[in-house]
């Protein structure tokens, strides 16, 4: 005990991190397969360090065009609602540590001295030591122990030093209003139950951001491959001018196909200007995202637009009932919804034994040694106690206030449980049919890139043969480029439907090389909801959103939902 108030505030920083951590990642444990380390504090050396490392010395700071899983990192590392979100769970865990403190044997230790005496000459001192132990019991009861020790010596009378001892016990129960480990541990049962919703809300947020940076990173992977197409069609139309240049000065055409020609070369021209003009804005709008200096040269890799290519489009196997139960059974923030609806529960029943009597038991044993001899306990020297206090509910006012509040308090939550479900469900919907237009709509796209393609292909030929003019071979150009954009945006759009979709589904993955869906949490949610639906129709009841936590030691919600467990990627 000694040693232990002698440590530095480092180490008690250090202890508490230890404490934390353990916490976070036994309950992270339970929800993800093989979470990565949690931290409040920043990396050490991170890209985003190294970058800002770099700029700030001068040095030229080369690195390779930064993926996607990159962003994600730095975007992570900066974001300042990814920093509130750790902290919020960090407090969590450490409020759950004092909690559990409360209810462990509390010890303390303490000492004091005194020297008496008038102005001339000091005529006594004394010296007292205690040590003591408190307790909470589930039951209510508070066990109080202490043992003393005191030394005494009269400078005057030369008569040495004399000590003596003392020892107490006490323990206070109550027996009606407060009694019951239901009543006692529902501060610990409300702590351990927040620190899961904030692991749930953690998780769901690395989600959510996630495909915030996902969607940013892959908008300007579109307005990349745009400027590349404006540049293409530039110099296609370039191409076509300086043709009809070399033909006009020939005598072999007029200046009505020369001046067409070059007006579509001018505003290819212009369109490459606003296009890189508008890069370079998206550009610097991501790097503030990120937390980049605004001078720092950010490259893209482009090659992961043509991994989005490459990727077949793949028809949902599931349909939209099953994909409603996917969610409801494993959204985080619907099962927080719903065991907060549990948490209203027991506040009102908490409320409810405000309004019974108080009737305690108190009874405690104590005693001081005789002068001078600090073990020997006379008969006399021991005293005891046992008392009864009552308490009657003859004015009640503010418990009967706070249990109708209680009351109300939990059909208001259980309706804001419900409307949830429904807005998850509104929500699911709409990410399916979004999703199904636009696997259409690029296919669509796809297809008049095709053919787009081969008007261009024919037009160039038949202008060479003179059976076409320079305006269809512009035209034929024009289209292409359209069509080349407006399929991107399309794959884009679908991509980012597709991970919407995941993301609301709560399958969907954050790992080190980017985003996707976690098929492994997919299936098992599937199996998950096959099984309720089976039982459900067994019972012959319909299917329904997940039961609320069952209550376990210290009434806190089990860690993952009972119908979807969760499961490894």
């Amino acid at each position: 005990m000694a040693l232990s108030s002698c440590r530095s505030p480092e180490e008690y920083v250090a202890e508490a991190d230890a404490d934390v951590y353990a916490l976070v990642a036994a309950r992270r444990a339970a929800l993800v397969a093989d979470p990565d380390a949690f931290s409040i504090a920043p990396p050490e050396d991170s890209l985003r360090q190294r970058i800002l490392v770099g700029i700030e010395s001068g040095a030229a700071v080369e690195l390779p065009p930064l993926r996607l899983s990159d962003c994600l990192a730095i975007a992570y590392e900066n974001n300042r609602d990814a920093a509130e979100r750790r902290e919020s769970l960090y407090r969590a865990a450490l409020d759950l540590t004092l909690e559990r403190w409360r209810f462990g044997w509390q010890p303390s230790a303490t000492a004091s001295g005194d020297l008496n005496g008038s102005l001339e000459e000091s005529t006594s001192w004394s010296a007292d030591a205690d040590l003591g132990l408190t307790r909470l019991l589930g039951s209510g009861a508070r066990v109080v122990a202490g043992i003393g020790l005191g030394l005494f010596e009269n400078l005057l009378t030369n008569d040495g030093v004399m000590t003596n001892s003392s020892f107490n016990l006490s323990v206070a129960q109550p027996l009606l209003r407060g009694f019951g480990s239901k009543i006692v541990t529902e501060p610990l049962t409300q702590a351990e139950r927040t620190l899961l919703y904030e692991v749930r809300s953690y998780e769901r947020f690395r989600r959510t951001f996630a495909f915030d940076v996902a969607s940013r990173y892959l908008r300007l992977l579109q307005q990349v491959d745009g400027l590349a197409n404006e540049l293409a069609n530039a110099e296609s139309v370039k191409r076509v001018s300086e043709r009809n240049k070399a033909l006009a000065e020939a005598g072999r055409l007029n200046d009505i196909e020369l001046d067409q020609a070059r007006q579509n070369e001018l505003s290819a021209t212009s369109r490459v200007i606003d296009a890189q003009q508008g890069l370079d804005s998206q550009l610097d709008d991501f790097k503030f995202f990120l937390g980049l200096p605004i001078e720092f040269d950010l490259q893209l890799d482009v090659d992961e637009l043509g991994e989005l290519v490459a990727n077949e489009l793949e028809d949902l196997d599931f349909d939209e009932e099953e994909a409603i139960a996917i969610a409801l059974l494993g959204r985080y923030d619907h099962l927080n919804a719903i065991d907060r609806v549990d948490d209203a529960e027991r506040r009102a029943d908490i409320a409810r034994d405000g309004l019974r009597a108080g009737l305690g038991l108190v009874g405690s044993i104590g005693g001081t040694s005789q002068d001078d001899q600090p073990l020997d306990y006379g008969s006399d020297a021991i005293t005891w106690n046992l008392g009864l206090d009552l308490d009657l509910p003859v004015d009640q006012i503010p418990e009967r206030n706070a249990y109708r509040s209680a009351l109300i308090t939990l059909e208001a939550t259980r309706r804001a449980a419900g409307e949830f479900a429904d807005n998850i469900t509104v929500g699911v919907r709409d990410a399916l049919r979004d999703l199904i237009s636009r696997s259409e709509t690029f296919r669509i796209q796809d297809r008049s890139v095709q053919l787009a393609e081969r008007r261009v292909e024919s037009s160039s030929r038949n202008l060479e043969a003179g059976r076409a003019q320079t305006r269809d071979l512009l035209e034929s150009q024009d289209s292409l480029l359209s069509a080349r954009n407006a399929r991107t945006r399309a794959l884009i759009d679908f991509r980012l439907a597709e991970l919407a979709l995941w993301r609301d589904l709560e399958v969907l993955a954050v790992e080190e090389d980017g985003v996707g869906v976690d098929t492994d949490a997919l299936f098992a949610a599937r199996e998950a909801v096959r099984q309720s639906i089976a039982a459900a129709d067994e019972a012959d009841v319909p299917l329904r959103a997940p039961q609320r936590a069952t209550p376990a030691d210290t009434e806190a919600p089990s860690e993952q939902p009972p119908a979807v467990g969760p499961s490894g990627r």
